[in-house]
C-alpha cells in the first residue's frame, strides 16, 4: 500500500476513536433532553468552520446531491443517533449502531453493483456479535423508539457512506466534510427548534462539550472520514465498530470499572472482524452479472 494510503488508513481509524468518546461526553456535558438541538448545534458550527478554511461555498450545480447527502450523513443521522443515545444504554446504543457495516455491504449491491461477499457478511456479523459481547447489559430493558432511531441511525450513515462512493469526487474531502456538516446542520437547527424549542441557558460544562465535539468529534472527524471513504471506499464503515470498544475502555477508565474475560473476548472479535471486514471488502467483489439482451 503507497506510503499516501497508509497516512490516510491511519487517520481513519483515528475517528471511530473520536467518536467512542461522542455518549460519554453527550450524555455527561450536554442537555439530553435536546438530542436535536446538540446535534444541529454540533454540526452547523463545524460546518462553517471548515468552509472558512478555503472551500467557501457549495456549487449550485452539486447542492442537490449535496443535500441528500448532508440529510443522511449528518442531519438525519446526529438526530438519531442522539435520540437513541438518549433513550438507550450507552452499551446498547453502541450495540445497535454496530449493523452499519452489514448495511453498507448490501446497500452496495444495488447502489454499486458490487455483491457482498459471503466472508464480509460474516465478519459484518461477527463484529456485531463482538460488540454485543463487549458493552451490552443482559438486564438492560431496551426503549421501543431508542432501538428504532439507532437502526435508523445506522442505515441512515450507511446509505451516505455508500453514497459518497457512488457519487465520486464533488470537491476535495476538506470541501465535501464541509458541505454535508453545512447543509445537514442548516436542516435539522430548524426541525430542532420547532420541535424542542430552545435548551435552557448553557453552563460553562455546556460549553467544553459542545466544543470538543465540534472542533474536534465532528469538524476534524468528518474530514478524516471523509477522506477516508474517497480513498478506500464504502470497506471503512468496519472501522466504526472500533467506536464502542474505545468508548468501553473509556468509560472503564473513567468510572475504574474493570474489564472482564467476556468484554476482553469481545474486544478480541472485533478487531478480528474489522481487520477480516476491511480486506474482504477491499478484495474485487463479485460483480453482479448483467441478463443478456433479447436478439
Amino acid at each position: 500500500m503507497p506510503l499516501s494510503l497508509n497516512r490516510t488508513l491511519l487517520t481513519t481509524i483515528l475517528v471511530p476513536c473520536l467518536w467512542g468518546s461522542t455518549y460519554i461526553v453527550f450524555t455527561q456535558t450536554l442537555p439530553v433532553d435536546h438530542p436535536l438541538l446538540v446535534g444541529a448545534l454540533r454540526a452547523l458550527p463545524a460546518g462553517l468552520l471548515l468552509m472558512a478554511l478555503g472551500p467557501g461555498l457549495p456549487p449550485r450545480d452539486k447542492l442537490l446531491p449535496l443535500a441528500a447527502l448532508g440529510l443522511a450523513n449528518i442531519g438525519l443521522f446526529f438526530a438519531l443517533l442522539f435520540v437513541s443515545a438518549a433513550r438507550l444504554p450507552g452499551g446498547l446504543a453502541a450495540t445497535v449502531s454496530s449493523i452499519q457495516p452489514l448495511i453498507v455491504g448490501l446497500l452496495a449491491w444495488p447502489l454499486l453493483a458490487r455483491r457482498p461477499g459471503r466472508g464480509q457478511i460474516l465478519a459484518a456479523l461477527a463484529g456485531l456479535i463482538g460488540v454485543a459481547l463487549l458493552v451490552l447489559d443482559p438486564h438492560a430493558r431496551p426503549d421501543v423508539i431508542g432501538l428504532v432511531a439507532g437502526l435508523a441511525s445506522a442505515a441512515s450513515m450507511a446509505t451516505g457512506t455508500v453514497l459518497i462512493e457512488r457519487w465520486g469526487r464533488m470537491g476535495s474531502p476538506l470541501a465535501l466534510a464541509a458541505w454535508q456538516l453545512t447543509l445537514g446542520g442548516l436542516i435539522l437547527l430548524p426541525v430542532a427548534l420547532l420541535v424542542e424549542g430552545l435548551p435552557p441557558v448553557p453552563t460553562p460544562l455546556n460549553g467544553l462539550g459542545l466544543a470538543y465535539l465540534v472542533l474536534i468529534g465532528t469538524a476534524l472527524a468528518y474530514w478524516f472520514w471523509v477522506r477516508g471513504i474517497t480513498a478506500l471506499g464504502s470497506s471503512v464503515a468496519f472501522l466504526g465498530l472500533l467506536s464502542p470498544t474505545v468508548a468501553t475502555i473509556l468509560g472503564a477508565v473513567l468510572l475504574g470499572q474493570w474489564l472482564g474475560g467476556i468484554q476482553l473476548l469481545g474486544i478480541a472479535v472485533i478487531l478480528g472482524s474489522t481487520v477480516a471486514g476491511m480486506l474482504l471488502s477491499r478484495r474485487p467483489a463479485a460483480a453482479v452479472t448483467p441478463r443478456p439482451r433479447a436478439a
